[in-house]
């Protein structure tokens, strides 16, 4: 009897701290190798612009690049909102803002994404090594479903 009171416990502290790590810090959760990987800032190739606004839209919502491209996102956010520049398959994204919607304020430190506070500007260097499509997205609480999300069409040709 001792031994599942103290199994029980156990579980219950387990259960309670598992949901505490997940709201906290989050880094290194997500899996990018369908959309590339993390660039090398001397081999990027071209820079890219992007404005985030609190009409809950990116500025440019489209981009073309080539596979095998190493591209420099700057992103800036000139809303009043917090934002942010996710990159991802939107299967990917979706679940992701799932999570997000659950746990609002998690932080993120993954090299696919950069969440910005009002006025401020951050970068995202990413290598594009296959081709097709590529999303991007805001997840914050109702960003995404607000139409705050763009995508990268990335051409077959290196």
């Amino acid at each position: 009897m001792k031994n599942t009171i103290k199994l029980i416990a156990a579980c219950a502290i387990l259960a309670v701290s598992s949901g505490t790590f997940a709201s906290g810090n989050h880094a290194g959760g997500h899996g990018t190798d369908a959309i590339g990987e993390p660039g090398v800032a001397a081999k990027v190739t071209r820079t890219i612009a992007i404005d985030m606004t609190d009409a809950m839209r990116f500025t440019p919502s489209t981009v073309q690049v080539r596979r095998g491209e190493t591209i420099r996102f700057v992103v800036t956010n000139s809303g009043q909102l917090k934002h942010e520049f996710n990159l991802g398959t939107e299967a990917d994204l979706k679940a992701h803002y799932a999570q997000m919607l659950k746990f609002p304020e998690m932080e993120h430190d993954e090299p696919n994404l950069v969440s910005l506070a009002p006025g401020k500007t951050g970068e995202v260097i990413w290598q594009f090594t296959k081709a097709g499509t590529v999303h991007f997205a805001c997840l914050h609480a109702g960003h995404y479903e607000a139409g705050m999300k763009g995508t990268v069409a990335v051409g077959s040709k290196p």
